[in-house]
This record gives C-alpha cells, structure tokens and sequence, in this order.
C-alpha cells in the first residue's frame, strides 16, 4: 500500500495532534493517536509514534505516560505557558480600556490557541468582552507600531490630536493642527496607554493618549529632550499625574486619621515619610501634578482628609469646594 503524501509530515503533525488534544489532566490512549493521524491519512504503528516521542522531546516537547485502569494514556508535559499564565493574559485583555473589542476577541483567540482544546473551553468561560468600555479606534496598533518606530530610529514625530465634541465626534484639537513631539517612552496607565514625549513646542515632558492620536508621521530630524530622559522615572511621573492630567507639579502636605495610611501607600508607594500631627492622626509630603482632578481625588477620600500646605494650593481647594458646593446650593 503507498504512503500518503502526508506521511512525510507525520512528526509535525503529530506534535500539533498532542498539543491541541492533551494536556496534564487529558490524556489520549496509543489507539487514539493512531486514529488522530488517520484523519490526516497518515498511517502509523505504536513502535514508530514511541520513536516520534523520542525525538519531540528532543525538540523541546515531552510526553508522559500515565496509567488509568487498564489504560495508557500520553499527554504533552508541559507548555510555555501555563493554564493559570494564560488567564492572567486574557484578563489583561479584558480589562484593557485602550483595546477594542474586536481586537480583544481576535488576541483571546490567539492566546486560546497556546492551550489545548480542553484547556481552550475553559478560558473560554472565562470570556467576557462585550459590554464593557473600550476604545473605538481600531488605529491604536499602528499607532504604537509608528511610535516604537519613532523611538527606535531617533526621531521625532508629528501627529493630531483629537477629542470627543457633544455629539460624540472626534475633532482634532488645536484647529487640526499639527503636535510636533519627541517621543520616549510608551506606558499603560489608568487603563488608558499613553505616549510620553518632549514637547518641541513647550520644552517639557508631556504625555498623550495613543487612541486619541492619528495621522502620525515620523520626521527626518533627531529627538531633543535627552537630557531630561536620562535618569526619567516612569513610575513616579505617573504617580504625580492622576489621571494622566497635566499640572503645575507642586510638594503638598496630607494630613490624614493614621488609619487611612494604606490609601496613601497604595497610591505613592512604600517610601512615603508618615509624621505624626496630633492623636491618631499623621501627615506626609509628596509632589503631585495640582488640579481639579487631584483636589476631586482628595475630596473623594472623606473630610478628615485634608490638604494642610502650601497655603495657595489650600486656597486653590478651598476655592474649587467652594464652587463646586455653590452649583448645589443654588
């Protein structure tokens, strides 16, 4: 009887054949996998697939065999990733406002691929994208492609910046104008991604949001704001930003009751300095970005929360409480 033109892809095919089909908790028995090949009109004998194993393992895939009744089963050992890694993965593409949904649909499908078929139905459960808020700008891929381009060969960029009007249109910003930016980094915060960049305009760190970007172009000319990027702390310019709102970047005291510490560890980290300012409760200084989004954020956390210096940034909020208690008293 002739071999079937496929014969010759009887290894690769078998290694596809155990990864989508076994995994440390299903197993398949040798007639199984005789049968899984002859859907691929590949004819096989036990002795030839336990040489087949020998030399995926070679290849970096081992199979075991394990005993359940008068049954043998093989199943690949382990996998690049794991079934737990995998959802951590799924989840961050959930939870990823900058994502559309329809690409989330197309990377949970890729990242399902990495499981096997029962692996697969389980993550598939744990599917839940439509619903949730997500981007409506299917470019931010290209978007991060050009940046990371821009990044990568020195360059500076141009793009438009747009934002939502009343009827839910995006409008480019500035009359349509132009940004001309060097940019440096990219960062993932407040489930928003953002670009940070030297403004050529302004000479200071800015940043922008990569779904709010288009018609970006690199341009022929050497980035500037080196310097200023040498030593730059990703981590602690976000801290100071809430919200990714600019702000005039001022050293504030907090004055807090001791128990609400956590709150404050939780949004500047370990190394704040706590002193103690009366019976039970404690202060700190930090810099932050000083704005309306800052002073809401502080007024969220209760009355007992309180800005204590320097004294025109506590007559800016007492201002904005001011105001925002007049819209309601009438």
């Amino acid at each position: 009887m002739p071999k079937s033109s496929n014969q010759k892809l009887k290894l690769p095919i078998l290694m596809k054949i155990m990864s989508e089909k076994t995994d440390e908790r299903h197993g398949l028995t040798m007639q199984q996998i005789i049968d899984e090949l002859s859907l691929y009109d590949i004819s096989a004998e036990r002795k030839s697939i336990y040489s087949d194993f020998e030399d995926m393992e070679k290849l970096g895939m081992e199979v075991l065999c394990d005993r359940q009744g008068r049954d043998h089963l093989y199943h690949v050992a382990t996998r690049e990733f794991e079934l737990p890694e995998l959802k951590l993965l799924i989840d961050a593409v959930q939870s990823s406002k900058f994502i559309t949904e329809k690409k989330s649909r197309q990377l949970i499908n890729k990242v399902k691929g990495l499981a096997s078929e029962n692996e697969a139905d389980e993550l598939q459960r744990q599917v839940y994208v439509q619903g949730r808020i997500k981007t409506m700008n299917e470019s931010i891929y290209y978007n991060v492609d050009e940046i990371h381009n821009a990044i990568n060969s020195d360059r500076k960029i141009r793009f438009k910046y747009y934002k939502w009007n009343i009827t839910k249109r995006l409008v480019a910003r500035h009359g349509g104008d132009y940004f001309y930016v060097s940019p440096w980094a990219l960062t993932w915060d407040d489930e928003n991604y953002y670009m940070i960049a030297f403004d050529d305009l302004s000479l200071e760190i800015k940043h922008y949001r990569v779904d709010k970007m288009g018609e970006i172009d690199l341009i022929d000319e050497i980035r500037e704001g080196r310097s200023l990027f040498k030593n730059f702390d990703m981590a602690s310019y976000a801290r100071m930003n809430f919200g990714m709102y600019m702000g005039e970047r001022r050293k504030v005291t907090i004055e807090f009751p001791d128990e609400m510490c956590g709150v404050f560890i939780d949004r500047f980290g370990k190394d704040l300095s706590f002193r103690k300012s009366g019976s039970g409760r404690s202060r700190f200084s930090v810099d932050v970005a000083v704005s309306n989004q800052f002073f809401g954020w502080i007024m969220s956390l209760g009355p007992e929360v309180v800005i204590t210096g320097p004294d025109d940034v506590v007559e800016k909020v007492a201002n904005a409480s001011r105001r925002f208690a007049a819209i309601y008293n009438g």
